[in-house]
């Protein structure tokens, strides 16, 4: 049976050849065989029995097994790869595609997967566990069901396959794989570990997009016709029975050139088939072994975060991660780093539950105190937690976001991804607006300048409460803020500003600041206060906002939300005056207006000066600056420095 599927017509036919993948003598003529275990007995007491291989003995076995030249394993050289917390270990080999599995999830699709903190989550596309460390290897472990993990890994390898194709089979793959193994607390009936991709996906997925297998190698069943070839089904199979599948496709592949003689469309249409499906058949791959860590209490504790951060570096060339799954990646990093710091407190495993939102956060929540029926306070708690002004907590921040120093803007892409986890299951349709709005500047200074809490807001009795002491207590009222932003966002009456929003208002000029920022502005008025928490209320109970107008709150049933947006930020800009008129602003409005304006600036250009430096960073420049560039710099930021000095208190000592 023919393990390739000829497509009637074949345009592209140049005579591929099938490319000699011997590292060792080529005098005679190449035929790829999967050499017999037998060869594979050195290499495995090699590995073995090196001190720098801290992997299970099943682990050695798979990568033996999957070495297309296992003798060269023996005497190899491993090598030390630097990650943030220490040192990895790791073996470079040429591999059977097939004897590696993808990623059991894949961190480009972090943004776009259903998380267990929403509860209106799908099942068929929740996102898994976060992997832990095993006790003494370096090994990933996962305690999702397997039929779970096999569903996830075929959809993110699914996904891969038409979001980033890879030109493999004419010519073989030449950039390295990188891969770890793992093994599973709940694997039924299926292997117990396996040596799973943390990158190169893509080129794996590219590699069996075209291979179809028997029927009968994946189960007992009477069907001839062969099937696409899926990632569970390999990870089905044992070890051995793995390697004789890549055997037989390996065979079948030469049988199909080797019978495919003359000089007809369809004979070389059928050569060429088989020679890219054998060109793929193999990929480099270099993998984890090893992992030392700086701390040596430490163990072998942060193995996942260094196997993470190792990606993160790794995927900054071909097609980076967009900016929603790397900040998603990072926050990621930032709770895991807090939590082994310490800085997560006394109930410190079930803040880092609620933050991450991966697992059913319903009894983390509410050994916090909190509603888990309530995404909205879910989100606060995030924006509560990773808005702290703690110097430990802040250092660690900067350290994962690469920043010299922390400002507001630098929490909020991470802020944002674990917020929307509770919100997960929004259509695509509904999410990117709201995405966009949170990512354009949800956070505002005082939410860092000042130690504020999360309270269980679940009732309007309670909300009327905290809008009594939102009045006199500044805490209170960034908590209102909070809960009243998150709510308006993702219900869609709070997103970035529309281009019409101005002709909607009557052609007024609206406040086209960040919801934030809005928000904060809308915050410091009395009835705007009133008009947030009556807000919360009501989209709570599935009703739409009402508008503070005439000196009292009524409904506006012929608004949709990119109506009560924009009135909401005419509000910010102008004030709550009634409908037709509006007060001109006092003095003190307007000095107030413009230092916030000023210091909006500042924020701004402070964080264009970081992008510069991790820009130079990146690329390698350290030819210094010539002064003649930036001198009218250094002059401005020393004019307004005693411009602001003279207006401005001492600094208290």
């Amino acid at each position: 049976m023919s393990t390739i599927d000829i497509p009637d017509e074949h345009d592209d036919i140049d005579g591929i050849e099938v490319i000699d993948i011997r590292s060792g003598d080529r005098s005679t003529p190449f035929e790829h065989r999967v050499e017999p275990v037998s060869k594979t007995t050195k290499a495995i007491r090699f590995l073995e029995s090196h001190r720098d291989v801290q992997i299970s003995p099943a682990a050695v076995r798979r990568i033996a097994f999957g070495a297309v030249e296992p003798g060269l394993l023996e005497g190899a050289r491993l090598e030390c790869h630097r990650v943030e917390t220490g040192w990895l270990s790791v073996i470079t080999y040429r591999a059977y595609t097939l004897l590696l599995s993808p990623a059991i999830e894949n961190d480009r699709l972090l943004d776009k997967a259903h998380y267990a903190a929403d509860p209106d989550a799908s099942d068929d596309q929740r996102v898994l566990s976060m992997p832990t460390a095993h006790e003494t290897d370096a090994t990933l472990v996962y305690a999702d069901a397997m039929d779970d993990l096999l569903a996830a890994i075929d959809r993110a390898s699914m996904r891969v396959r038409g979001n980033n194709p890879q030109e493999v089979g004419r010519r073989i793959v030449e950039r390295p794989l990188t891969a770890v193994p793992a093994t599973f607390l709940d694997p039924g009936r299926h292997p117990v570990d396996d040596l799973n991709i943390v990158d190169g996906n893509s080129r794996w997925a590219s590699c069996t997009a075209g291979i179809k297998i028997p029927a009968s190698s994946i189960s007992p069943t009477t069907a001839k016709d062969p099937v696409p070839l899926l990632p569970s089904h390999l990870m089905r199979l044992p070890l051995a029975e793995r390697r004789d599948l890549v055997r037989e496709i390996v065979k079948n592949a030469h049988r199909d050139i080797n019978a495919a003689t003359g000089t007809s469309k369809a004979a070389r249409a059928k050569r060429d088939q088989a020679a890219k499906l054998l060109n793929a058949m193999t990929v480099p791959v270099q993998v984890i072994v090893g992992y030392t860590d700086d701390n040596p209490d430490m163990g072998m504790r942060r193995f996942p975060v260094a196997v993470r951060s190792l990606l993160m570096r790794m995927n900054i060339g071909v097609r980076p991660f967009d900016a929603s799954s790397q900040n998603g990646v990072t926050a990621e990093e930032i709770v895991t780093a807090l939590f082994d710091a310490g800085e997560l407190g006394d109930n410190a495993q079930a803040v880092r539950d609620v933050l991450l939102g991966r697992a059913d956060v319903t009894d983390a929540m509410k050994s916090l105190g909190l509603n888990p029926a309530f995404r909205d306070l879910r989100f606060t708690f995030v924006v509560q937690q990773l808005t702290r002004k703690e110097p430990r907590l802040n250092a660690i921040m900067a350290a994962k976001l690469d920043k010299r120093r922390l400002q507001v803007s630098h929490r909020s892409g991470p802020i944002v991804e674990l917020g929307l986890r509770s919100h997960s299951s929004l259509p695509k349709e509904k999410m990117a607006p709201v995405r966009t709005a949170l990512d354009t500047g949800c956070l505002w200074q005082a939410l860092t300048d000042h130690e504020w809490t999360v309270e269980n807001i679940d009732n309007d009795q309670a909300v009327n409460d905290l809008l009594e002491r939102a009045d006199n207590d500044i805490p209170d009222r960034l908590l209102l803020g909070v809960i009243a932003m998150v709510t308006l966002v993702t219900s869609g009456y709070l997103l970035a500003p529309g281009g019409s929003a101005e002709q909607i208002v009557g052609g007024i000029k609206v406040m086209r600041a960040g919801v934030g920022t809005v928000i904060k502005t809308v915050l410091d008025k009395k009835e705007g206060r009133q008009m947030l928490a009556d807000a919360i209320k009501r989209i709570r109970a599935g009703l739409r906002p009402r508008w503070w107008a005439a000196g009292h709150l009524v409904e506006r049933d012929d608004w949709k939300g990119s109506d009560f947006n924009a009135h909401l930020r005419l509000a910010a800009n102008q004030g709550f005056a009634p409908e037709g008129y509006q007060n001109d602003p006092t003095a003190t409005e307007l000095e107030d207006k413009a230092l916030t304006a000023f210091q909006a600036s500042l924020t701004t250009a402070a964080a264009n000066l970081d992008d510069l430096i991790a820009m130079r960073k990146k690329n390698g420049t350290d030819t210094e600056l010539s002064w003649t560039v930036v001198e009218p710099s250094f002059k401005q930021l020393n004019f307004m420095d005693k411009d602001l000095a003279r207006i401005s208190e001492d600094e208290p000592r």
